[in-house]
């Protein structure tokens, strides 16, 4: 019996089913393309306990990111300054200097540490992807090519001595098992450090429509109310939380050992208004499930009229949330002549599932397709604007979320 992640509760009620999917980061090559590929069920449910939601099936992490994992954090300026702005705002507000460490899990190529050095932090990274660790560490950041444990925290200690900070960006969701995660967080934090952690808000992926953020990588889609009973559990608290805009809305959470930081306002205040729209609740749950099919038959209808017409369609960059989306609504080479990436990791490859070809931007101007559906919507405006001669040789884009728009 499945128990929530977060209270080890068993009251969990199922609200959407987004069937059967391969992983959303497996970009295959060629050769595989005749081996069998495995499918997980992709259902989302919701803890009547504390709240979390999250999906009721769990894939080894060893499946989803120890082999040839093709996701670089920041492939977007949008990115990068965002990650710029999360190092500098934390050490002016904290006032960090040169002997306090800065240590992130699942650091990927090191962007946010590489900030953090550069605003004269020690740091440190964490990831298990062996290809990604190579890529940090040509970039200047020193990075452990391990999964986040108490084993791992322990030896940290023993290396480098107890963290000032400790970061997550969109990876505290990933785990499935929190608390040993806290565990070591704990063993490592300085007594007044902090854990900062960044992940995709669940009020925004509701009222927003972003189903396509759901994918077995993201395990858990976080709220406040579910964080404030965890941390509890581990004496520990929220003391700030700041929105942010990237990912189609994320927020930043902010955690100390309680009683270290004063609690800011703003932690009572997103708290009411999740009780205010009434999140948890069957009827808002149900009403987004009902959305999303209407979001799928609407996008296909779409499609499908611009094919009628003998229109080229392509799509454009080649996110994991765009894989959730394409296996879920079953678009494939049918409907789209190929996705363009300017990830190096994913061109060359095919999407998971549907098989598409994945090839450089470059191959947009050279075919000139009538549309091009833009899977990686949380950055439309910057890359209809980079890709800004499409445009002007009459090529339009199609935005799929919330509701499918052509631009």
């Amino acid at each position: 019996m499945l128990t929530c992640r977060m209270c080890k509760g068993r009251a969990l009620t199922q609200f959407l089913d987004l069937g059967f999917t391969p992983p959303a980061d497996q970009f295959l090559r060629k050769e595989q393309l005749s081996e069998p590929e495995v499918y997980y069920p992709l259902k989302v449910v919701v803890c009547s306990d504390c709240g979390l939601v999250q999906l009721n099936h769990v894939v080894s992490p060893e499946i989803l990111y120890r082999h040839d994992y093709p996701y670089e954090s920041s492939m977007t300026r949008t990115g990068y300054l965002h990650w710029n702005e999360f190092a500098k705002s934390t050490v002016d507000r904290f006032k960090l200097g040169s002997n306090d460490l800065v240590i992130d899990i699942g650091s990927n190529v090191g962007v946010l540490l590489e900030a953090f050095k550069s605003n004269g932090t020690r740091v440190l990274g964490v990831d298990p992807a062996s290809n990604i660790v190579r890529i940090a560490e040509k970039r200047g950041i020193e990075t452990l090519c391990e999964f986040f444990s108490i084993d791992v925290a322990k030896s940290i200690l023993a290396d480098k001595g107890p963290a000032t900070v400790i970061t997550g960006t969109n990876v505290i969701a990933h785990i499935d098992d929190l608390d040993s995660i806290m565990h070591a967080v704990q063993l490592l934090l300085k007594p007044e450090g902090m854990f900062i952690f960044e992940a995709p808000y669940l009020v925004n992926l509701v009222n927003n429509l972003e189903y396509d953020t759901i994918y077995h990588e993201h395990l858990s889609y976080l709220s406040v109310k579910p964080l404030l009973h965890f941390f509890k559990r581990f004496d520990m608290e929220i003391f700030d939380i700041q929105q942010r805009d990237i990912h189609g809305g994320s927020f930043r959470v902010f955690v100390t050992r309680s009683g270290k930081m004063p609690v800011s306002p703003v932690v009572a205040q997103l708290l009411k208004q999740e009780e205010d729209m009434k999140l948890y609740s069957t009827e808002v749950l149900d009403g987004f499930s009902a959305a999303v099919q209407k979001n799928r038959q609407d996008l296909l209808w779409l499609l499908r009229s611009l094919k009628h017409e003998n229109k080229r369609i392509v799509a454009v960059s080649a996110p994991a949330k765009g894989m959730t989306l394409l296996n879920y609504a079953r678009i494939g080479l049918e409907t789209l002549d190929f996705v363009t990436e300017k990830s190096k990791l994913k061109i060359g490859r095919y999407t998971p599932g549907a098989h598409i070809p994945v090839v450089s931007d470059e191959e947009l101007l050279k075919h000139s397709p009538d549309y091009a559906l833009l899977l990686a919507w949380n950055f439309a405006e910057e890359i209809m604007n980079n890709l800004s001669e499409y445009r002007k040789r009459g090529g339009k884009f199609i935005i799929p979320i919330p509701h499918p728009r052509i631009v």
